[in-house]
C-alpha cells in the first residue's frame, strides 16, 4: 500500500512509517510530498495519509499522528504504547518536558534532518534509531 505525508521528516513523520512498516503493513510505500500537492497526488496514486491536517491518522483529540495510527489499528503491546508517550511529547511542543526522553529524541530527529535532508534517506537511517528505542521502551515496561 502506498502512503502519503508532508516532506521534510521530523518526530512523527518518522516515526509513522516506522509504526506502519513494523506493525501495519511490512510492504509500505511512503510518499513525502510538499502539503499542497497532497490531495492531488493522494488521489492519483491511492495513498492513505498520515500525520497532515483534517485525516484520521493525523493530530486528533490531543493525539500526535503516532498515536492516531496505534488507536485505528488496536495496537496494545505495552512497549509499544511507552514508545506513543515518548514520540507524542516529542512531537507535541507543549508537551516536550511531559516525558524525559522526548528532549533527546527531538534533537536526534533534528540532527537526522541536517545529516540527511532528503526525505527517504532520512528516514532509511532513523529506522534503526526506533528499533533500539522500542526495544529499550520493551524492557522500561518489564521492569
Amino acid at each position: 500500500m502506498k502512503w502519503i505525508t508532508r516532506s521534510h521528516v521530523h518526530v512523527d513523520r518518522v516515526a509513522c512509517p516506522w509504526l506502519i512498516s513494523r506493525f501495519i503493513d511490512s510492504e509500505a510505500e511512503f510518499l513525502f510530498v510538499p502539503l499542497n500537492e497532497i490531495k492531488h497526488i493522494m488521489e492519483e496514486v491511492n495513498a492513505i495519509p498520515f500525520d497532515i491536517p483534517d485525516v484520521e491518522l493525523g493530530h486528533q483529540e490531543g493525539r500526535c499522528s503516532f498515536e492516531s495510527i496505534i488507536k485505528k489499528y488496536g495496537l496494545k503491546e505495552p512497549g509499544l504504547l511507552r514508545l506513543a508517550k515518548i514520540i507524542h511529547s516529542a512531537d507535541v511542543e507543549e508537551d516536550i518536558d511531559c516525558d524525559p526522553m522526548a528532549r533527546g529524541l527531538e534533537a536526534i530527529a533534528t540532527g537526522f534532518s541536517l545529516r540527511f535532508p532528503r526525505d527517504i534517506e532520512n528516514l532509511e537511517h532513523q529506522m534503526d534509531v526506533y528499533d533500539a528505542l522500542y526495544a529499550w521502551c520493551r524492557l522500561d515496561v518489564a521492569r
